[in-house]
This record gives structure tokens, C-alpha cells and sequence, in this order.
């Protein structure tokens, strides 16, 4: 009897080890779980901030090309720029040299006899080549600026004199002394002109 009892005490001992480990274990649990989940949240948080690193960089890429691209954009249109105003320049100066040709031209027309048979092969000349020349520069922005019997305009006119007239309206451009030129919109010479002015017994109606 007494052995049955020590075998009985002993599978009750080994079944409350057997129990006891089990609880051991369930309250172990949770505490291995709660590390696995600080894992996985460490490693979510490193990896969001390797991606918003990684897209800060991108940003940063993109905005460098951006300015890159905006700064070759500004240096090529700064370049083409110089190169129109060296152009305009030097087409300025070439036409600003042509233009006593011009003049020479059109001083010989006006003293050359048209009713003289012996000249008039040469004025006819004279006058194509000069409609030539004239034709030919026109191309490259060139236009006459011929004011006669237009309003005085201070912008491209240059008033030599002023004449009383009652046959004109005051500050018109009674005559033209020597045409003016422009070249693409800009004034590369004015017109010398002269300007009309109400008689002294009339009244001036110019402020």
C-alpha cells in the first residue's frame, strides 16, 4: 500500500511540474510576442525612414536639374541675345555708312536734267541703281522716312526751320531738306525737315 501511494504521489507531483510549466510558458508568451512586435515596429519605423530619405534625395536630384536645366535655358537665350544685338550693331553701322550712297544717289537725280536727251540714258541709270539699292536694304529692315506734308513728329523728324504758312496747318512738314532713315523699328537717322507755323497775325494753335 505504501508503494501505491508513493507511485500516486509521484504522477500527482509530475502532473503539477506538467501544469506549472504550462503556465510558465503561457506567461512567457506574450512577453515573446511583445518583443517580435518592437521588431517589426523598429524595422517598419527604419524602413519609412529610409524611404523618406531616399525620396528627399530624389527631390533634391530633380530640383538640381531643374535648375541646371533653367540656368542652360537662361545662358542659351543671354547668348542669342548678345548675338542679335552684335548683329543689329554691325547692321546698324553698315547701313549708317550707306546712307550718304544714298543721298549722292538722289542729289544726282534731282540736279540732272531729265529733258536733256543726252543725259537721259544716264539719269535712267542713276535712278535704277538707286531704286536697286534701295530695294536691296529694305530687305534687311531698312525704311525711308519721308514726312512731307505729315505732322512734325520730334521722334523722327529734326526741325532745321520753322516757316509762317497759311496754306498749311501749323507744325506740318512744309518741305524735307534730307529724308530720314529707320532700321527694323529703331531710328538710325531723322528727317531734317521744315515745319510751318501759324501766320504772326493768325492764331497759333500749338500750346
Amino acid at each position: 500500500m505504501s508503494d501505491n501511494r508513493d507511485v500516486q504521489a509521484e504522477q500527482e507531483n509530475s502532473v503539477d511540474e506538467t501544469v506549472l510549466g504550462a503556465e510558465e510558458a503561457q506567461v512567457e508568451t506574450p512577453e515573446a510576442e511583445g518583443v517580435e512586435l518592437d521588431e517589426n515596429a523598429q524595422r517598419i519605423y527604419e524602413l519609412e525612414t529610409a524611404l523618406s530619405e531616399a525620396q528627399a534625395t530624389i527631390k533634391d536630384q530633380q530640383d538640381g536639374v531643374l535648375r541646371a536645366r533653367a540656368d542652360a535655358d537662361n545662358a542659351r537665350r543671354r547668348a542669342e541675345g548678345e548675338v542679335e544685338k552684335a548683329r543689329k550693331f554691325a547692321l546698324e553701322r553698315f547701313a549708317g555708312e550707306l546712307l550718304p550712297v544714298i543721298d549722292n544717289l538722289e542729289r544726282a537725280i534731282e540736279m540732272t536734267d531729265g529733258d536733256n536727251e543726252a543725259v537721259k540714258p544716264l539719269l535712267e541709270g542713276v535712278e535704277m541703281t538707286h531704286k536697286t539699292f534701295l530695294s536691296t536694304i529694305e530687305k534687311f529692315g531698312l525704311s525711308l522716312i519721308d514726312p512731307q506734308g505729315e505732322t512734325f513728329n520730334p521722334d523722327l523728324h529734326q526741325a532745321m526751320s520753322m516757316q509762317e504758312s497759311a496754306d498749311h496747318e501749323p507744325n506740318t512738314v512744309m518741305a524735307v531738306m534730307q529724308k530720314g532713315y529707320q532700321i527694323n523699328g529703331r531710328l538710325l537717322r531723322p528727317a531734317m525737315v521744315m515745319v510751318s507755323r501759324a501766320p504772326s497775325d493768325g492764331v497759333d494753335t500749338q500750346a
